[in-house]
């Protein structure tokens, strides 16, 4: 496995207590970097926290659809240390429905968390990196996002919207040494498939080129290096 340089490197990781999270905070950390994970369950932090038993990382229990507390977080570690990357991980699936049977209040709850979330979280750091001239931004987006999934038109729509605002965002920063990119994930046996019907996760299945779930190393590799110095050229792009 590639070590990719993270050495002297701070990390904000939303959703960084479990799923694809907490394993690009494992690999950020022994790839040199120092790791704060954002949460809104206090318990996974804390297991987490436990589970990675690292000096390089810590931890805040944060909304990321509640802007408030997702800038007083950003604004509490920039007091103390420079933010160099920000991983948008934080997400949920919904109900699985058709469109005319999709419940208002689950739609406005996907929207928020998965694409308003990671609106509040750029707004709130992207000022900071400004100012240091220099920041990785990893957005977690979906290929649902590009393929748009059946009885899943809140997250496919989420989706679709991050990956419109990395593509937005990116060429904002471009000359601010900052790069912006987003990954679109296939399908990974997380807890994130729990809030799936079988019949959801086998047709997500059965579109997978190699015929499997991906494995959270494999995305987590991609990530690390998109997030590190090395990455000087690609942004605003989609990594499939």
């Amino acid at each position: 496995m590639h070590d990719f340089d993270l050495k002297n490197r701070y990390a904000i990781i939303t959703g960084g207590a479990q799923g694809f999270g907490i394993d690009i905070a494992r690999r950020f950390i022994k790839s040199g970097s120092k790791v704060r994970i954002w949460d809104i369950d206090e318990t996974e932090l804390k297991k987490a926290s436990h589970d990675i038993n690292s000096e390089n990382l810590s931890y805040d229990v944060v909304d990321v659809s509640n802007f408030t507390q997702v800038k007083n977080a950003a604004e509490k570690i920039a007091e103390n240390t420079k933010i160099d990357i920000l991983v948008n991980s934080a997400g949920i699936t919904g109900p699985t429905a058709e469109l005319w049977n999709y419940s208002i209040d689950d739609w406005s709850r996907i929207i928020e968390i998965n694409l308003n979330g990671i609106f509040y979280s750029c707004k709130a750091v992207v000022p900071h990196m400004i100012k240091n001239n220099y920041g990785r931004i990893v957005n977690i987006a979906s290929v649902s996002g590009k393929d748009g999934n059946a009885n899943a038109s809140a997250y496919s729509s989420s989706k679709a919207g991050v990956i419109g605002l990395t593509k937005s965002l990116g060429k904002e920063l471009a000359l601010n040494n900052i790069a912006v990119n987003a990954v679109t994930p296939a399908g990974a046996n997380t807890r994130i498939l729990n809030q799936m019907s079988k019949e959801h996760v086998k047709r997500m299945l059965s579109k997978v080129p190699r015929a499997r779930f991906l494995k959270l190393n494999e995305l987590s590799s991609l990530v690390c290096w998109l997030s590190s110095e090395e990455n000087s050229f690609s942004t605003a792009a989609v990594f499939d």
